[in-house]
């Protein structure tokens, strides 16, 4: 069978270090970093007391008072990101066929702040079990999809993936085969994540998988640098728009780039820590190369998931030079996590953005925070360090990789009509 194409019409998105696309594309470029103290808790007895917080959102603006209560902030940033991308992409709701919209989303957790306020409430309590109505949907971590289609009336395919930090690229990939394979015209997908909660920083701490500099937060996130000591958590979301190339351009939308292909693999290897070799990531590029019929030698640009871990630094970049040989020192590589932190099941969705629009506007924004650089990482590797740099890119790849062992990785690639 012929595969249809599948193309991006409308972005959203709600970072640390911007409540929409524009913002957060101003803050990627001009390398601001949105790690700060955290204000959500008293941090007084914690190892790590900073995290990427998303910053001036009131969710009163967005969503009315008494349907918010019903959400996690998990839930509310998909639907402030959903709704950005919806009036992006620019549907007359009136004609378009509702029963072929879906919603396939994407959220390592769910409600961690739900479930955190009622098991407290429950131990804290007279024994006596009087839990919010709400405290199940509020957490589980589907209904962030559920909610955005009951708000359009989306009645086509609707679930959520769950991959750890892998689960919005894997929502992004399912989307684009629904699509493709005729299931669907267009599909809302992306990813959410609200883990800066005592319980989010108290797990990871334990993990010993965050940076602990708590005196410059600012330039904790580190990828690539010799003296990177673990991941800053970040919270947002990201939402994305695909469509079916021939109904977009029927309706005369915008189109912002294609979606080249998606790869997926596992590393088999450890619960937490990536193959040491790169293995599984080596495979996932690869396999996203061969799903859109291209060369390593075609492609521009990684955004890597580049985590400021010491392990996992080392294991991409090894795997980067093996998919790409002497071609990865021609790729502009960077980590927009150095800037937003690592906003977990979301991060593929807003990194997937980014690359968007790094063919959109010809710019690479920076992997920032770079100081030392490492023995272990070959440095003629052009890793964007500092300063975004002006580039055509035409194809662009995006990693994330999961605790699990789960690797997906998709490619954009510019619209050739």
């Amino acid at each position: 069978m012929t595969l249809r194409r599948v193309v991006v019409t409308g972005l959203g998105a709600l970072t640390p270090i911007g409540n929409t696309v524009e913002e957060y594309w101003n803050g990627l470029i001009n390398g601001v970093s949105g790690a700060a103290p955290i204000t959500y808790f008293d941090t007084t007895n914690f190892k790590t007391k900073f995290a990427c917080e998303v910053k001036n959102f009131k969710v009163e603006d967005f969503i009315d008072r008494k349907e918010a209560r019903k959400m996690d902030r998990y839930a509310q940033y998909a639907m402030v990101a959903s709704e950005e991308a919806v009036n992006d992409a620019g549907f007359n709701m009136d004609t378009l066929d509702k029963d072929r919209v879906g919603v396939i989303w994407g959220s390592g957790i769910g409600g961690l702040e739900t479930f955190q306020e009622e098991v407290i409430g429950w131990a804290t309590g007279n024994g006596v079990p009087k839990f919010n109505p709400f405290f199940i949907p509020k957490m589980i971590a589907d209904i962030a999809g559920g909610h955005i289609s009951m708000k359009y009336g989306f009645r086509g395919p609707n679930f959520t993936t769950v991959s750890a930090c892998a689960s919005s690229t894997n929502a992004l990939i399912d989307a684009f085969n629904y699509i493709r394979l005729g299931h669907a015209d267009v599909m809302v997908s992306g990813g959410s994540e609200a883990a800066v909660t005592i319980a989010g920083m108290g797990g990871f701490n334990a993990l010993h998988a965050l940076s602990t500099r708590n005196d410059d937060p600012a330039t904790a996130s580190r990828p690539m640098d010799k003296d990177r000591d673990g991941f800053v958590l970040g919270e947002g979301a990201g939402a994305l728009i695909l469509e079916e190339y021939e109904h977009a351009k029927a309706r005369g939308a915008k189109i912002y780039c294609e979606i080249g292909g998606g790869g997926m693999s596992a590393d088999a290897h450890h619960i937490t820590a990536p193959h040491p070799e790169g293995l599984g990531a080596k495979n996932v590029m690869l396999n996203c190369l061969r799903d859109a019929g291209l060369r390593p030698e075609d492609v521009d640009g990684v955004n890597m998931h580049g985590t400021s871990t010491p392990l996992g630094d080392i294991a991409e970049s090894k795997a980067i030079l093996e998919v790409f040989g002497d071609h990865a020192y021609t790729l502009n590589l960077n980590s927009t996590k150095s800037m937003t932190g690592h906003l977990l099941g979301a991060a593929g969705a807003i990194e997937t953005i980014a690359s968007v629009l790094s063919i959109k506007h010809g710019i690479v924004p920076p992997t920032i925070n770079h100081f030392t650089d490492d023995e272990n990482i070959d440095p003629k590797l052009n890793f964007t360090f500092n300063k975004a740099q002006k580039r055509d890119m035409k194809v662009v790849m995006s990693n994330t990789f999961g605790f699990g062992g789960h690797n997906a990785c998709v490619l954009v690639k510019k619209l050739e009509e």
